[in-house]
C-alpha cells in the first residue's frame, strides 16, 4: 500500500504568527495532531505537532503569547505520494517522528500519521473479540 492511499487529505495550514493555543484551537477543531505551518521567512513549510505545544506549556511558556514560528519544526523529512508504507514507517521510526507531511510538485497534498499506517496495517475487526 501507498502513502496516497493512507494519508489524510485534510490538511490544516497555519502561519507563523497563529499562537500557540489559536493553533491547538485549530487542531482540536479539526481532531488532527499536526498543522503545516506556512513561512515563506523561514524556509517554507514547517511543521507544529500537539508534541511542540505540550512541550512549550511544559516549560511554563504561555499559549497565548507563544507563536508558532518559535516551536515549529523546519527541518522537515517529506514524504512523496508514492511511497510505501514502510518507507514512510521507516522514516518516522529513524527520525523519531509521527507524522510526514506529503509533497506532491513541491505542495502539501496531505500528512501521513502513524495512525493512518496502522489503520492500513491492523483494520478495525468486524466483530468484538470473542
Amino acid at each position: 500500500m501507498l502513502v496516497r492511499d493512507a494519508m489524510s487529505t485534510v490538511v490544516l495550514t497555519i502561519g507563523p504568527d497563529h499562537t500557540l493555543r489559536q493553533a491547538a484551537a485549530l487542531m482540536a477543531a479539526r481532531r488532527v495532531g499536526a498543522a503545516v505551518v506556512l513561512d515563506p521567512d523561514a524556509g517554507g513549510i514547517g511543521i507544529l505537532t500537539e508534541r511542540d505545544i505540550l512541550n512549550s506549556v511544559g516549560l511554563g511558556q504561555s499559549p497565548d503569547k507563544e507563536r508558532t514560528h518559535a516551536h515549529t519544526t523546519n527541518d522537515v523529512v517529506f514524504a512523496a505520494p508514492s511511497w510505501t508504507l514502510e518507507e514512510a514507517a521507516y522514516a518516522m521510526a529513524h527520525g523519531g517522528f509521527r507524522h510526514l507531511i506529503v509533497l506532491d510538485g513541491g505542495e502539501p497534498m496531505g500528512i501521513v500519521s502513524v495512525r493512518d499506517i496502522i489503520r492500513c496495517w491492523a483494520p478495525l475487526r468486524q466483530h468484538a473479540p470473542a
